[in-house]
């Protein structure tokens, strides 16, 4: 039973990598139908290798038919029982699509599904680490993570001239439902993709930083490099938790806090990583934060994770102490 739970997952991870590969490589213009092919059969592979370590090898398959294994549709409801989980609904929304892609699909899908992918890809990272302890980054580097985004959009009129009028109505509904999905619900659903282009002297609002130089014509100096916020800010609260904990298992390092009047060792929590946040005031750093409008939510980069772990290290004793005291 362990060994097919671990040829289940090793599989699972094979079938991750493929879909992202097949994703980012840009002279593929199957990219939509082999990426949802390849993430859900990762997805499905990696579920019910969970199912067997829990419930064991008969828990994949039907009671009724012993030699036909239950679908991924099956899996997903065995295992994340709260039909209004974003994990879930994002998802099915794949599934969907992929079922989609056995009759018919276009390339403008890309742009539509492209949040739902790369949250996908991320729910997969986190849930493979939560259920069967294994760290994807050690299978693909850390940058390959972040899908490869057409940015060219079609308007309706666009839309409406390239396709049959069956055909355009299905790609404007699909965009608008997702558009209001992607805004209602929150990273785990949906990552928005984003660019802002602005005039102004608030640096946050904008992602390319100009100066213009008197006494110098049109001369216009750029300071700073286009930035994609989506390759950079990949990480929730939750994956920022998650990733610092395995960095501190790997070097055997746990915190002290006070739990009941006694000192106790424990891991890090997103009530310790708020801690943080205040107290080094992170979300004003854009090294380290970023505000995404569009979802309204915070993301965060790989590097605040090596702070963060750089700094427990330093004193993992009397950190969390030592935080709560200098902020009262």
């Amino acid at each position: 039973m362990e060994n097919l739970s671990k040829r289940l997952v090793s599989k699972s991870i094979e079938a991750f990598i493929m879909g992202i590969e097949i994703y980012n490589k840009p002279t593929i213009k199957y990219r939509v139908e082999g990426f949802s092919f390849f993430i859900c059969n990762a997805w499905e592979l990696m579920l019910k290798a969970h199912l067997i370590n829990q419930n064991g090898e008969d828990s994949i398959y039907y009671s009724d038919s012993p030699n036909r294994t239950i679908t991924l549709e099956s899996t997903i409801k065995k295992i994340f029982t709260n039909a209004n989980d974003p994990l879930r609904i994002n998802l099915e929304r794949i599934i969907e699509l992929r079922n989609t892609s056995t009759h018919f699909i276009t390339e403008d899908y890309e742009r539509i599904y492209a949040p739902l992918f790369q949250s996908c890809v991320m729910n997969f990272i986190n849930e493979m680490e939560e259920f069967h302890n294994e760290d994807i980054t050690k299978h693909i580097a850390q940058n390959f993570l972040t899908l490869s985004i057409r940015p060219e959009e079609l308007s309706n009129d666009e839309i409406k001239g390239k396709y049959s009028t069956h055909m355009a109505e299905k790609l404007i509904h699909e965009r608008d439902k997702i558009a209001k999905d992607v805004q209602e619900s929150n990273s785990t659903f949906a990552i928005p993709i984003q660019t802002t282009l602005a005039i102004t002297k608030n640096q946050k609002k904008a992602d390319i930083l100009v100066s213009v130089i008197g006494d110098s014509g049109n001369d216009v100096k750029i300071v700073k490099e286009i930035k994609d916020p989506n390759s950079i800010y990949i990480n929730t609260t939750s994956t920022v938790v998650k990733q610092v904990n395995r960095r501190l298992r790997a070097s055997n390092i746990l915190l002290t806090k006070i739990k009941g009047g006694e000192l106790t060792k424990q891991h890090f929590t997103s009530h310790d990583f708020q801690l943080f946040v205040h107290f080094y005031k992170l979300k004003s750093n854009p090294r380290y934060c970023y505000y995404y409008k569009l979802g309204n939510r915070y993301g965060y980069s790989t590097q605040l994770v090596d702070f963060l772990v750089e700094e427990i290290k330093k004193d993992p004793e009397h950190i969390v102490q030592n935080l709560k005291a200098k902020l009262k």
